[in-house]
């Protein structure tokens, strides 16, 4: 009897064995990873940050911006001498400059913080910042700008005792407050255009001429006058500042008065602002002759406005920046000197 062939299953195609399958697989996860940017199937971890130095800390104080607190108080105590020939208020100048260095500084870390939490700070192409970079809690860097508010309200408190001015304790906290709010609150003054306005205000006219006042007492034309050209000089630092960051501040919606004039506008304001202080020089050269040499000062103010009228890169425009710095601190100490001597 003939016997029936055996059944043979039929043999599975290529792509169905279980090797083949295993291998086709791996294929395509390595395919797709590697669209993914992930080699080998790894998912990315959290980019690592390098914690903030000492370094990054003192570039966070921005220690070029200082001049425009050591400017006024030298301004202010040469028109001081005018008044009280005899008398230097060694004291009463040291806290003068304790309160505008402190809030300066405080101005500076408070504006890291509130720039670096709103996330404008992603768009600067400036130096980095520690609450925008990453490298410093956004608590901690409030915290040291706290700290420098609160030097700042301990030696101005320690003046008004002095002079007994008590009204001087509204000045003070109207200062720190617009310290704040500069880009700090709901709605920062400075994110609408008004930043160079009260930087004229109260770190131009108002430190000079306060400089003044707790020394002697009262309040001279040479206090006034050297106000204005100190608080011009400080419109200029944050003018170019904000010329440099224009274009991306516009992105953040960050108003500032260079967004709000446009590129050629902004930087021929600039020229104006840094040039203008030296007209005011010219005027004290009929009552102090030795102000003539402040007019030295130009060997810095020119470049820095023909750079700022011609730049192309944000570099440059930091380099004039730094002219702008040291005209304010060439300005303020040698007009205070003239003034005094």
């Amino acid at each position: 009897m003939a016997q029936s062939p055996k059944k043979q299953s039929p043999k599975k195609p290529a792509s169905t064995r279980p090797g083949r399958k295993k291998q086709t697989q791996n294929a395509r996860s390595r395919s797709q990873a590697a669209r993914q940017g992930r080699p080998g199937g790894r998912r990315p971890g959290p980019v690592a940050v390098r914690p903030a130095t000492l370094g990054d800390w003192i570039g966070g104080a921005r220690l070029r911006t200082l001049p425009l607190a050591i400017a006024p108080v030298a301004l202010g105590t040469g028109a001081a001498h005018v008044i009280g020939e005899e008398v230097w208020h060694e004291y009463r100048i040291a806290l003068c400059l304790i309160v505008a260095l402190a809030l300066q500084i405080g101005v500076n870390y408070a504006n890291d913080y509130s720039d670096g939490i709103r996330g404008t700070d992603a768009f600067r192409v400036g130096p980095s910042r520690l609450t925008g970079s990453g490298r410093a809690r956004p608590r901690t860097v409030l915290t040291v700008a706290l700290v420098f508010f609160a030097i700042a309200a301990a030696a101005g408190l320690t003046l008004v005792v002095l002079s007994q001015q008590w009204w001087l304790l509204a000045v003070g906290a109207v200062a720190i407050a617009a310290a704040w709010f500069y880009t700090g609150g709901k709605r920062p003054y400075g994110y609408a255009g008004l930043g160079e306005l009260f930087v004229f205000v109260f770190f131009g006219v108002v430190a000079t001429s306060g400089s003044t006042f707790v020394q002697v007492g009262q309040v001279n034309l040479e206090s006034w006058a050297g106000g204005v050209g100190a608080g011009l000089l400080a419109c200029a630092v944050l003018m170019v500042n904000n010329i440099r960051d224009r274009a991306q501040d516009a992105l953040a919606g960050k108003r500032t008065l260079a967004v709000r004039l446009g590129e050629r506008a902004s930087r021929v304001s600039f020229a104006v602002l840094v040039l203008l202080p030296f007209v005011v020089v010219a005027l004290f050269t009929v009552l102090y002759p030795n102000a003539l040499y402040v007019l030295f000062g130009l060997l810095a103010a020119i470049p820095a406005a023909v750079i700022t009228l011609t730049a192309r890169t944000p570099r440059e425009l930091i380099w004039a920046l730094q002219l702008t710095s040291l005209t304010a601190l060439a300005y303020g100490v040698g007009l205070g000197a003239a003034i005094a001597f």
